[in-house]
């Protein structure tokens, strides 16, 4: 359900509930994905992967690989350093920080499970696996560094020989003098929170198909990835192939999350062993291939206090994040670990913060990007000590968090580190879910469940979302080796007809759609006439960061709107030189242009078409320039911030430590809603995912950095009867850095999940004190809160 509260403007489909145009296609099984696709003379490559987390490679021997009928060729770590450069990192936000690269495939030594050590490229993926069996590898273990303590511990073994320890980087961030707010604080809560590793788990592994042409020395790929643009570029880097040589082409995503942004080693392996064969490669990974080398995320522990006064006001912020990452780092490096620091003061005014981010490396898989990013850990410190605040001070947790929201005329507001804030009204947020807690009857049932004995909880947490990444300058100055500017182009044809060129990528969320909507706005022309056109560097435009960052809607929709509304003033020139009548006084309704306010005379976009591209004597003007097209590039002055705050009613069965979800609501704000029915969706995923990561979803290593959950029969993803009902209403505030007032979605769900399950099991279970710190809240943990909880009680009794 959603209840929106109106905006008032004169558009005919910015705001209604559209269905996506592309569903129709995709749920026929007309879909064109990665594996879907085939090229002439194509063969097919596979990856042997290391079964030891740290190790150095002392001989590889591939002859009776090579010698298997059907094989094309095989490659080593050598073979590939020889011609190609180290993985790339684009995001260094931490001053002095050591980078830990590696190639696509190891050279010396591995250090995690799953590292690529050789590749096998045969006429089918079938020769091509029994090829691999024969690849005879000689390894030399060494000692393994499985998770953060021992990677921290003073005499821990070095992945890394050169480095004193295995920090990668250090930063701090101060605003403020938290020293002095903690010594005059009347409470001090801390608390040290544990996120388990995971991962977004597409339902399309990744793949692509590579096609190296010697000859005009071109690059030419089909690739699952969510920045085509991106890839192209460190693709150039890596390869040595000048830009305006690859094109990258996106088909269809079975899923992204953040998975598919990142720059993999794989597609540089396809592309080595085309340019050795002279034939296209394709490279797709399976779901094994998929546990241990799409970015692994979340991996995180934060240990944090803050300090108040006793009416319940937040002095200060301390504490440091802890990412754990892999043996190397991924594309987005540090990123997220740093955003969580970021974002760890929430949608408070906290006058003092010394906030610190440490990453450390560990034989795991790289870390890298997963919906939300760092903010679902930053969300996990201010929510979780809010609540263990109000426990402290006997006071409501509702009410501590309204008398510390930043007020709407503290706006644009700096949260202390790095981010600003734009705008936003959190405390009718905040009253919004309340209100519709109550109106949900969720309080009745909670105390009917509880006379009967049960354990039911309501939990809250409020979120805020940085979105609209893309301030360019701003996104370089801390610490991105990207742009993050947005670049759209609309062209009317001949006929009147529209196609929007982005280059964004379509992965589920309804891109086509929206743009859709904000085009046909923008020029007046009914949704049919658009074709929406994504996924190609060579016809669509650049577009910086890729499609990442809840920025499709807020920078691709503000660039659309503000190129229709130039092309729709030309378009009103022409058709005043065909109507004999000022520019100033027509008007476009359903592609038809007429005087304002009058019922005479009309011409069509057809017309003007025909005008501007066929027939120009006497019907364009002769100012004007032939065709119709507007370019426009978008890079905002600021971030837009969404926000919203969720509630969850659960049971919890204190026997088995199963959390049941009964019902859920957000009250939320994203700006200007395009398409409520497409942002409700996006909630509704996010949501459904933070879900998982809170009870089930975690990537278990052992002590010699093995990964026991490699498998669907142990990572355990949440199902349909695991998710409870959804409610999604509406406020909308607009963005004031983005025309059109939009804010992004995209990872609004994902981000208040994880700490609004532990409110809820913590309220559930609030007569014996447990606080939950550690997630996924699997039973067994969850039972074991419960006896301490009990044997703490009864030994005070």
């Amino acid at each position: 359900m959603t209840i929106t509260e109106p905006v008032q403007s004169q558009t005919k489909y910015t705001g209604a509930r559209i269905r996506r145009t592309e569903d129709p296609r995709l749920l026929a099984g007309r879909g064109q994905y990665i594996d879907d696709l085939t090229v002439p003379k194509m063969i097919e490559a596979a990856v042997l992967r290391s079964p030891m987390a740290h190790a150095r490679i002392t001989s590889i021997d591939v002859s009776r690989a090579r010698e298997l009928p059907g094989v094309f060729d095989v490659i080593t770590g050598e073979d590939l350093a020889a011609v190609a450069g180290q993985q790339p990192v684009i995001w260094l936000p931490i001053p002095d920080q050591r980078i830990a690269k590696t190639y696509a495939l190891a050279v010396d030594r591995v250090r995690w499970v799953g590292q690529a050590v050789a590749a096998v490229v045969a006429v089918n993926r079938y020769v091509a696996e029994d090829a691999l069996e024969l690849i005879e590898v000689e390894y030399e273990p060494l000692p393994v560094v499985a998770n953060l303590d021992a990677a921290l511990a003073p005499d821990a073994p070095k992945l890394y020989d050169d480095w004193p320890d295995n920090v990668s980087g250090s930063h701090s961030y101060q605003f403020g003098d938290a020293e002095k707010a903690f010594a005059s604080a009347d409470v001090v809560v801390k608390g040290t929170f544990d996120h388990g590793r995971a991962f977004g788990c597409p339902l399309e592994p990744r793949g692509c198909i590579v096609t190296w042409d010697s000859f005009a020395d071109t690059l030419d790929l089909h690739l699952s990835t969510q920045s085509p643009n991106l890839a192209r570029d460190l693709l150039c880097e890596v390869l040595g192939v000048p830009v305006h040589k690859i094109r990258v082409r996106t088909p269809n995503l079975g899923g992204g999350f953040g998975n598919k942004f990142d720059f993999y080693g794989e597609e540089v392996i396809a592309a080595v062993l085309s340019r050795r064969t002279g034939r296209p490669v394709k490279l797709i990974e399976d779901r094994v291939d998929s546990f241990f080398a799409t970015s692994h995320s979340r991996d995180q522990r934060m240990d944090f206090e803050m300090a108040l006064s006793n009416d319940g006001t937040i002095l200060g912020l301390r504490g440091t994040a802890y990412g754990a990452l892999g043996g190397a780092l991924g594309t987005v490096g540090a990123g997220p670990c740093w955003a969580s620091v970021l974002t760890c003061m929430g949608p408070y005014n906290i006058p003092n913060l010394d906030v610190t981010v440490k990453v450390v490396m560990t034989n795991r898989s790289p870390y890298g990007s997963y919906r939300g990013w760092g903010a679902p850990k930053g969300n996990i410190v201010h929510e979780r000590l809010i609540e263990l605040a109000a426990r402290e001070l006997g006071m409501d947790r509702l009410e501590i968090r309204r008398k510390n929201l930043v007020a709407p005329d503290q706006f644009p507001h700096f949260s202390g580190a790095a981010f600003t804030y734009d705008s936003g009204r959190y405390a009718d947020c905040l009253d919004l879910a309340i209100a519709k807690v109550e109106e949900l009857g969720w309080l009745e049932r909670q105390a009917q469940a509880r006379a009967e004995g049960r354990s039911v909880g309501i939990g809250y947490s409020f979120h805020i979302e940085p979105s609209a990444y893309g301030p360019s300058r701003i996104m370089n100055l801390v610490g991105l080796q990207h742009s993050g500017f947005d670049e759209v182009t609309v062209r009317m044809d001949s006929v009147g007809k529209v196609t929007v060129y982005s280059g964004q990528i379509n992965m589920g969320q309804g891109t086509d759609t929206i743009y859709a909507q904000l085009a046909a706005d923008g020029l007046g022309i009914p949704m049919d006439d658009i074709v929406v056109v994504t996924g190609d560097t060579d016809s669509c435009p650049y577009t910086g960061y890729g499609t990442g960052g809840s920025r499709a809607a807020p920078l691709g929709g503000a660039a659309i709107q503000r190129a229709t509304e130039r092309l729709q003033a030309k378009i009103l020139r022409v058709a005043a030189e065909l109507l004999e009548a000022s520019a100033d006084d027509l008007e476009i309704v359903d592609g038809q242009i007429s005087v304002r306010g009058t019922s005479g005379k009309s011409v069509s976009t057809k017309d003007v078409g025909d005008a501007a591209y066929r027939r120009l004597l006497d019907r364009l003007p002769e100012a004007e320039m032939p065709t119709l097209e507007e370019v426009d590039v978008f890079d905002p002055p600021n971030m837009a911030t969404s926000y919203g705050c969720t509630a969850l009613l659960v049971e919890v069965d204190r026997q088995t430590g199963m959390v049941s979800l009964l019902d859920c609501l957000q009250a939320h704000d994203c700006g200007t809603v395009i398409n409520p029915m497409l942002v409700d969706g996006q909630l509704a995923g996010g949501l459904a995912q933070a879900l998982g990561g809170a009870l089930l979803e975690e990537l278990v290593y052992d002590e010699e950095g093995q990964l026991r959950t490699a498998s669907f029969m142990d990572y355990l993803l949440p199902t349909s009867t695991d998710i409870p009902p959804f409610h999604f209403y509406h406020q909308e505030t607009p963005a004031p850095d983005i025309p059109g007032g939009i804010k992004g979605v995209g990872e609004a769900g994902t981000i208040a999940g994880v700490s609004l399950v532990g409110s809820a099991v913590d309220d559930a279970l609030s007569d014996i004190g447990v606080a939950v710190t550690r997630f996924p809240v699997t039973p067994p943990r969850l039972l074991d809160l419960i006896r301490d909880a009990q044997s703490g009680k009864e030994g005070s009794l």
